[in-house]
Parts: structure tokens; C-alpha cells; sequence
């Protein structure tokens, strides 16, 4: 894991793109600073900027770095949710323009999983996160359901994880307002 992990953080460091594997299903992400690598990932997705991506983060004081005064509940929503959960905030922060929504806001994970977690903090920076398909088409639960299209664009692809067969899903999507209001956008 430690030769992968130094391969993938090359990769992220140099503006590429890496597929690994998340809390969640397989994923395709750059460094959340980088402009251009994520240019790069929405001509990679055929995807439009008017759809923004997610970021992972590796704690919640990493999270406070890209959200403007995270309400409280935000902090207890990720403590107490039993599966993996995206939240939209208002107002990211110290983002690139074409990462966060036309309305400034920014989703934001905490990544659990192991790989991905020291990944992002031996970067010390959130990494992109989007299902590694081409937009619209069906996610990947597994490596062997990645799009060959997807797996020879990337930079690098992630060892670890590829013969897991857990079963995997996306995580759940809740907008919250900075006055502490929920909407759940995806169960």
C-alpha cells in the first residue's frame, strides 16, 4: 500500500489524474486546488462545469479550510450517519471556480476508507471525487466494472482495493444552509 499510495500522490502532485477506490464506489479524482487537472476531469466525464464536483477530506479541520463557517449540525451529521454521506455547503472557500456550484457551494466528504484517507493526508489537500464512469452512464461498484475508456485516460490507477467485491454504494447527499437547514438530495 505504501509504493501505491507514493505512486498516486506523484500523480495528484503533478496535476494528474488518479482512479482509486473511496468510502463509497470507485472513483476518479485530481488535487481539489488544481484547476486545470479538474478541467481535465469534467473533458475526462463529458461532463459540464454547470455540474459541480465533490470533494474528499481527510478530517473535519481539513474541512474548515474550504467551507466558510461550517454550521455545527454539519459536524454531527458526519459523526452520526451510518453510511457514508456527502453534504453541500454554502460557501467553499480557498476552491477553484470550476470546482464549486454557479451559487458558491461545495460537497464535501469525509473519506473513512483507509487508502484514500492517507492518501489525502500525505497531500494535505482534499482530492476530487466523481464515480469513475463517463457522465450518465451506470457507476462502478467494482474495478472490473470501470470503463476501459476511463482506466486508459487516467494517470494512474490505484492497486488497492481491485479484487474487493464488497458491495458498494454512493453516499447520501444532504444540502444544509449556514442556518443549520437540511435537504436531503439523495437517500
Amino acid at each position: 500500500m505504501i509504493e501505491d499510495i507514493k505512486n498516486a500522490l506523484s500523480v495528484l502532485r503533478s496535476g494528474g489524474i488518479v482512479c482509486y477506490p473511496t468510502d463509497t464506489i470507485w472513483g476518479i479524482g485530481c488535487d481539489a486546488t488544481n484547476a486545470k487537472a479538474i478541467e481535465a476531469i469534467y473533458t475526462l466525464k463529458q461532463r459540464t462545469e454547470t455540474m459541480p464536483l465533490l470533494i474528499l477530506v481527510d478530517s473535519e479541520a481539513m474541512l474548515e479550510r474550504y467551507v466558510e463557517n461550517p454550521p455545527e449540525i454539519a459536524f454531527e451529521l458526519f459523526e452520526l450517519s451510518e453510511k457514508p454521506i456527502t453534504i453541500i455547503f454554502e460557501k467553499a472557500i480557498n476552491l477553484p471556480e470550476n470546482l464549486i456550484g454557479k451559487d458558491g457551494s461545495i460537497g464535501i466528504r469525509i473519506c473513512r476508507e483507509p487508502f484514500t484517507q492517507k492518501l489525502i493526508q500525505q497531500l494535505r489537500k482534499p482530492i476530487v471525487s466523481t464515480s469513475a464512469n463517463i457522465h450518465s452512464k451506470p457507476n462502478p461498484q467494482y474495478y472490473d466494472q470501470i470503463p476501459e475508456t476511463i482506466l486508459t485516460q487516467v494517470d494512474y490507477v490505484v492497486l488497492h482495493r481491485r479484487d474487493d467485491r464488497s458491495p458498494q454504494q454512493a453516499s447520501s447527499i444532504i444540502k444544509l444552509t449556514n442556518s443549520g437547514i437540511c435537504t436531503i438530495i439523495r437517500k
